[in-house]
């Protein structure tokens, strides 16, 4: 063959060739999605949602199972649809699908439910009917099946019998069942105190696989600080505190948000725009301590507070290493527990049974929350007037011993500093920065108060420091 009839041969080849290529002959076991070339995203979002029924809204996936807490379990379902058709770039192919469909399955919201518990095997209405229906997309669905006939769980009552007066135990069951809806129509969060070691925590163990995803650990401290930690409670129906610091919480404001929502709020994440978004989360809290607040002194902090306490741990008695895991076996014994205490709730307009000893508490913690008045108040300890100062640290000291020798929980001495400088014309004193010790060093301190009592090193005169040769002890 002469070379030019050669390379016309090769040049039609090619142009067959190049004509083949653009002749798909469909196959008829494509997908409709599938063009031969590429994937029709709109086409694979509709039939996609066909099967798989979902909604989006507030930055996530939702199903008739609940919140999609796992969007790579949705990516591997799509993958295992398109790799066949997909020779290279397959995982950015994924992502674009799961950008379509965000947009595609986009509902103006999706509003919670509170008139029923969504369970593993179906729902649970408030009036006891249930049904094993699960044809509409939810925002949240218990990992715990009902089951009418479950045993009582005798040994998680015997565990709350010897963890709680029998008074507060109401309080507890209506509680969590508070929990079980996304309301939060009680207003009120839950703190258990103790002194320690009574196995208080367990009982945030066994929550935490009741209410599975829908569970979190959580600091109250943080959620005060933080502006940013409210988002991650979203789609959220309970914060387990197991260890609450006894630090005085700087503001109050973000806690008290989320106990008291009833309609969408705020929610911010760092770096992202604001967005509106439902909270439903309810607080728990563990601690040897109380909650207090450093500058909010309102009885609102103070009312939103069910506060129980332990029964002492017997001295004789040999803790179980194995007992969250064997109360947890009677956990859908404790669902029906908790909804029992739900419905009593629910008959009683929300307002949940407080026992006397529980208002004691909560009047003992506002008392105790406010004990830098009752300092300022005392006698013995300082003077008033104007002509007066004294050091913050000197006036920490006088603090800290008021409180030792009147058995009340003493702040850190940086948070009552902050505290007075928070309230100066309240309690009639002013913060200053240029006080002159004896020593002619300049210190911080306040004018209008005094100490009437000698501390470290210093007399009650304030400033005169005590000449270690005039110690009478001094041997």
């Amino acid at each position: 063959m002469k070379e030019n009839e050669k390379q016309t041969t090769e040049i039609v080849s090619e142009e067959n060739e190049k004509s083949e290529k653009k002749k798909i002959v469909r196959q008829p076991w494509w997908p409709d999605w599938f063009t031969g070339r590429t994937i029709n995203e709109p086409i694979f979002c509709r039939e996609f949602l066909k099967k798989y029924r979902l909604a989006y809204t507030e930055n996530s996936f939702f199903s008739v199972e609940g919140k999609v807490t796992d969007e790579n379990a949705l990516r591997a379902v799509i993958y295992k649809m398109v790799e066949r058709f997909v020779v290279t770039g397959v995982s950015k192919k994924v992502d674009d699908i799961v950008k379509a469909l965000r947009i595609t399955a986009q509902v103006k919201e999706l509003l919670p439910q509170t008139d029923r518990i969504h369970v593993r095997n179906g729902t649970l209405f408030l009036n006891g009917t249930f049904t094993q229906e699960k044809n509409e997309i939810i925002r949240y669905r218990l990992p715990i099946s009902f089951n009418p006939n479950a045993k009582p769980p005798e040994r998680w009552l015997r565990f709350i019998s010897d963890l709680l007066r029998p008074e507060d135990i109401p309080t507890l069951q209506e509680f969590i069942g508070y929990c079980l809806i996304p309301s939060n129509a009680g207003q009120k969060m839950l703190v258990i105190k103790g002194s320690g070691g009574e196995g208080k925590s367990q009982i945030g163990n066994v929550l935490s696989k009741l209410f599975g995803a829908y569970a979190k650990d959580g600091s109250v401290g943080k959620i005060s600080e933080n502006r940013f930690a409210r988002a991650d409670l979203e789609h959220v129906l309970l914060m387990i505190d197991d260890d609450m610091r006894l630090e005085a919480l700087r503001q109050t404001n973000y806690v008290k948000s989320i106990v008291t929502a009833k309609s969408k709020m705020d929610l911010e994440r760092k770096g992202k725009q604001s967005y509106q978004g439902w909270m439903t989360a309810r607080i728990m809290a563990f601690s040897n301590g109380d909650l207090m607040s450093l500058f909010d002194r309102s009885d609102g902090f103070f009312r939103r507070q069910l506060i129980l306490t332990t029964k002492r741990k017997p001295s004789d008695r040999a803790d179980d290493p194995e007992l969250a895991d064997k109360l947890c076996e009677e956990l859908e014994g404790i669902f029906l527990w908790a909804f029992e205490g739900l419905q009593r709730l629910v008959k009683n307009s929300f307002r949940f049974t407080e026992s006397d000893q529980a208002r004691v508490n909560r009047e003992a913690v506002k008392k105790d929350a406010n004990n830098v008045e009752l300092f300022l108040e005392s006698k013995g300890y300082i003077t008033r007037g104007p002509e007066c100062s004294v050091s913050s640290k000197e006036l920490g000291d006088v603090y800290h011993t008021w409180c030792e020798e009147n058995a009340y929980p003493a702040l850190k001495s940086k948070t009552l500093i902050e505290q007075l400088v928070a309230n100066q014309e309240k309690y009639g004193i002013q913060y200053t920065t240029h006080l002159i010790n004896s020593a002619g060093r300049q210190v911080r301190g306040f004018k209008g108060i005094g100490s009437l009592i000698t501390t470290s090193g210093y007399s009650s005169g304030g400033w005169q420091q005590v000449d270690p040769d005039d110690n009478p002890f001094k041997t």
